[in-house]
């Protein structure tokens, strides 16, 4: 196998939209609403494209400054995106999800970089960037699948501790059901890009333990600091 894969074709790239279709022409014909899967796939499809160009010119900057500065913006939005499914108000719990996800997210990364990959400088950006999206991207739907169950338990009169142990166990059963099923059930995407482009299996799952690890960890560490953070609501 070559040791990279071919570029695909904007017309090949389309046929990929095809069972897309087909799911849409399914909420169609139910009566679902198809607006916001639409918003989500046309914001998918541009974002995307984007952060090609965008990336070319990161991957090609050699400073530490803009390499921080990207991931605290990966940071704030992540936060920011994390409650779009809670009930109360963002500007209350901005504060919040932003300090569990930089905690969780930025002491996976240290752990991860300095102590698996020994990396040097620490802000190369083909390591760091891939990493941190998978981290912060893990927090963000961690904590939005606890802070929905803890307020929901909350204003069912639930106690702080009930609700949180309530919404801690929610919010990893995602993450548990994939230690389980990887490599059974699932080739994950890190792990199949590699062997894709040509790594040996050997190799490819030994990253991949790392990220299975680096995801288990942010997920609990990123719920749990956001509930302890939200202790005081009533």
């Amino acid at each position: 196998m070559e040791n990279s894969l071919a570029a695909i074709p904007l017309a090949n790239l389309a046929i990929a939209f095809l069972p897309v279709l087909l799911v849409l022409i399914i909420l169609v014909q139910w009566s679902l609403p198809t607006k916001n899967t639409l918003h989500a796939l046309v914001r998918m499809l541009v974002q995307l494209l984007l952060v090609g160009y965008v990336l070319s010119y990161i991957f090609e900057s050699d400073n530490a400054w803009v390499i921080g500065l990207l991931l605290l913006l990966m940071i704030a939005v992540s936060s920011w995106i994390a409650l779009n499914n809670i009930e109360q108000p963002k500007i209350v719990l901005f504060k919040q999800t932003f300090i569990a996800i930089f905690i969780s997210g930025v002491f996976i990364l240290i752990v991860i970089t300095q102590g698996v990959l020994h990396l040097s400088p620490w802000y190369q950006p083909k390591v760091i960037i891939p990493l941190a999206g998978m981290v912060f991207a893990n927090c963000m739907n961690s904590v939005s699948l606890s802070g929905e169950r803890f307020f929901s338990e909350r204003q069912r009169a639930q106690t702080y501790i009930n609700a949180r142990n309530i919404a801690f166990k929610a919010s990893m059963i995602p993450n548990v059901n994939a230690l389980f099923a990887v490599g059974i059930v699932s080739l994950p995407g890190m792990m199949t890009g590699q062997i894709l482009a040509g790594v040996s299996p050997f190799i490819a799952a030994r990253y991949q333990v790392m990220v299975m690890c680096m995801i288990f960890a942010s997920a609990g560490l990123a719920s749990a600091i956001f509930l302890r953070l939200n202790k005081g609501y009533k």
